[in-house]
């Protein structure tokens, strides 16, 4: 539940950041801010959604010394 949730809030960061970066296209803010933030928006959401279903290894049983 948790990721899922996570993923909407990236999701509204990009839409977001892709509304201001229509801004920047119109020169109203500064291209120079709004290009990197929408990188780093899309990239934080497909981290976040790529992590979902990591292999995380097999359990082991350890033995006492």
């Amino acid at each position: 539940m948790k990721k899922r949730m996570a993923l909407f809030i990236w999701g509204f960061a990009v839409l977001v950041a892709f509304c201001l970066n229509l801004f920047g296209l119109m020169h109203l803010i500064p291209m120079l801010i709004t290009m990197p933030l929408l990188f780093l928006t899309i990239f934080g959401f497909i981290a976040t959604w790529n992590r979902r279903n990591q292999f995380k290894g097999f359990y082991q049983k350890r033995m006492w010394p």
